[in-house]
């Protein structure tokens, strides 16, 4: 039974009734079994297998990234500043469609890496391949919800075999790599999925008992297109097809009406916001303060870092604090905390990820340590406002998930960095002689 006392450091919980603790947080195995400022007395005599000095240090829980496709980083810097459309068509699926397994299984490894680095403890990936995702989730540590992403418009063959292994994939790794790993069902989008193929995965999250995923609403143009062709923009549309009798988490949601907003918290529909992948394809700003103030739970994802260019949730919540105080002329909304929260607790909700994404007794212990003893969080007036106004990713030192160290002192324990390097850069010179 392992056994590890954080001694003397200061904790953001994520929890609004007390967002902040000076004190010691111990863990046992997997969970969080005491945190507050002083160390009870049935501590005195225990032999702890780890203490960390918490001096200098903040904690805080790892990061949920809630939209990710980690095998894009592949394809970072290959194509940008171009119309979302003409992006995916004209240059991300004419590559993907040459990769196979194994670069599926570098550039994953590439993005958590840099995850890993950045303080993201938990991801939802949405690719192809998707073996050799849960494959790198098992060897790195982190935690993971994983769905095979299925594009609909195919033979009725191909759409069968989509399904087939988007069924077996879910079966054989819910549950997995001591219960880090959950999985999902994804159509692609309702733009490149026709109704019936949606209505089938619908059926088979059913019966498998899953949350669904897709992606939803993110272009004007795409909300147009689907209402000449369903009669229905996309929320709506997707109503009728039966998505939101699952658990529904939808990316990206950035043009939506009044009463689309109400549909989706009628519904418990969950969002993800991609602030940074948003602006850079020019998809245009989700309307958050609405989304929040109507119920939805809203959370934060980077998407790929083919369209981002990264997978760093600290920079997300900066924008996502930042955005919508400056396109709302309201500097109250989404203060500092409810941004972090967005990228923990919230987080974890959006993912049905029971105790995850906060610092609580019972909790997974799946937390990140920050150095402040720097010049940019002082003087320490608000750490909560430091974190997301003044820190970011270089901050992280170290990364515990269900109790273990996969990163101490910026060091990744459980990945080979250099090789993946390497092999990223090889697999991309080889990809472009395809």
């Amino acid at each position: 039974m392992s056994k590890i006392w954080i001694k003397d450091g200061i904790f953001i919980t994520a929890s609004s009734d007390q967002p902040i603790i000076n004190g010691h947080m111990v863990v046992e195995n997997d969970r969080i079994t005491f945190i507050g400022e002083n160390l009870p007395e049935q501590y005195a005599n225990v032999s702890f297998d780890e203490i960390v000095n918490g001096h200098n240090r903040l904690f805080m829980p790892g990061l949920v990234n809630t939209h990710t496709h980690a095998a894009m980083s592949l394809l970072r810097g290959y194509a940008d500043d171009l119309a979302l459309q003409t992006w995916l068509e004209d240059y991300m699926w004419p590559n993907e469609a040459k990769f196979t397994s194994d670069d599926v299984y570098w550039g994953t490894q590439l993005s958590v890496v840099e995850m890993i680095r950045s303080g993201t403890t938990c991801f939802l990936d949405m690719y192809d391949h998707m073996d050799r995702v849960a494959e790198v989730v098992t060897q790195s540590g982190l935690r993971a919800s994983l769905t095979r992403g299925m594009i609909g418009f195919a033979p009725p063959e191909v759409q069968q075999m989509k399904l087939n292994e988007a069924k077996q994939f879910a079966r054989d790794w819910h549950g997995q790599a001591n219960g880090r790993i959950t999985t999902l069902m994804a159509p692609h989008a309702p733009y490149t999925c026709p109704p019936d193929f949606i209505s089938k995965v619908i059926e088979i999250a059913h019966e498998l008992d899953l949350p669904v995923h897709t992606h939803m609403s993110e272009t004007i143009r795409e909300v147009e297109e689907n209402a000449k062709q369903y009669g229905e923009r996309p929320v709506k549309h997707l109503l009728n097809l039966g998505m939101f009798s699952r658990p529904s988490i939808v990316a990206h949601a950035v043009h939506l009406t009044d009463e689309e907003i109400q549909l989706l918290a009628a519904h418990d529909v969950r969002v993800s916001h991609n602030p940074g992948s948003n602006l850079k394809l020019a998809s245009g700003i989700a309307r958050v303060p609405e989304l929040i103030r109507a119920g939805v739970k809203v959370s934060l994802g980077t998407d790929s870092s083919a369209s981002n260019n990264n997978l760093d949730l600290f920079e997300e919540m900066r924008l996502a604090a930042l955005l919508h105080k400056g396109t709302s002329q309201d500097p109250t909304v989404v203060p500092a905390l409810q941004a972090i929260q967005m990228a923990t607790s919230i987080g974890a909700e959006s993912l049905w990820l029971d105790g995850v994404g906060s610092l609580t007794i019972g909790n997974k212990a799946d937390f990140i340590a920050l150095n402040i003893d720097q010049p940019h969080f002082y003087p320490r007036t608000n750490l909560i406002s430091h974190v997301v106004y003044s820190g970011g990713a270089q901050d992280v030192t170290d990364m515990w998930v269900n109790g273990k160290c996969i990163m101490r002192n910026k060091e990744i324990l459980t990945l080979d960095i250099e090789r993946i390097q390497s092999e990223v850069q090889t697999r991309f010179n080889t990809l472009q002689t395809r």
